[in-house]
């Protein structure tokens, strides 16, 4: 965890923190005070996300300190953003891009949502580009300025978090798609895939 944690704060410039372990006394709990979390394990509680950080000595104490404590990226500003849904639709949606031949970045696989890295939005480019469709999916979910999401090789209360498709290894941060190239196609994919997602 501490040599991955190093990888995305120093060489990646990737803002980290730990995440809340999960409840030792079960694992589908999280460690947090909220009895309903509905991410155990996977988000930042102390310290919280504005602590996130590419400094080296800070993730090297927090990982010491904490070595199975899951990996937490503060998206947006200069970090990557994300995309995400559920599992069954995200598998379903990646075989119909692959079969366009798109270019993907990375992508995180949990065992209830995959997430697909982009480049920073904003929200207002993510409002313009989600006004100009007809339909979009509920269950999809966006990860900009002020969201997280957990990174491998995470175990949290819903269990362990992995690369679906890892990054292309080299010691530059790995490239990532735009925003609007990745909805337009995770969109037309769930659409034409008959894709009806639950919520989760």
């Amino acid at each position: 965890m501490l040599s991955a944690a190093l990888t995305f704060a120093t060489q990646w410039q990737w803002p980290v923190l730990p995440g809340v372990a999960p409840d030792p006394q079960g694992r589908a709990r999280c460690g947090c005070p909220d009895p309903e979390c509905t991410v155990p394990g996977a988000h930042p509680f102390d310290p919280g996300l504005l602590a996130a950080t590419t400094d080296e000595r800070m993730a090297r104490w927090w990982w010491t300190n904490r070595p199975t404590a899951p990996i937490i990226l503060a998206t947006g500003g200069n970090a990557p953003c994300a995309v995400s849904l559920p599992a069954p639709a995200a598998a379903r949606a990646l075989a119909a891009l692959d079969l366009k031949e798109m270019r993907l970045g990375p992508v995180i696989a949990s065992p209830t949502r995959w997430a697909l890295l982009v480049k920073p939005y904003s929200l207002e480019q993510l409002g313009e580009l989600l006004y100009a469709k007809d339909f979009v999916p509920g269950s999809l979910r966006f990860h900009g300025e002020g969201g997280y999401v957990a990174l491998p090789p995470s175990e949290t209360g819903q269990g362990g978090i992995h690369w679906e498709r890892a990054p292309l290894p080299g010691s530059a941060a790995p490239w990532v798609p735009d925003v609007e190239a990745v909805v337009d196609a995770v969109v037309e994919a769930l659409t034409r895939t008959g894709v009806s997602a639950p919520e989760l």
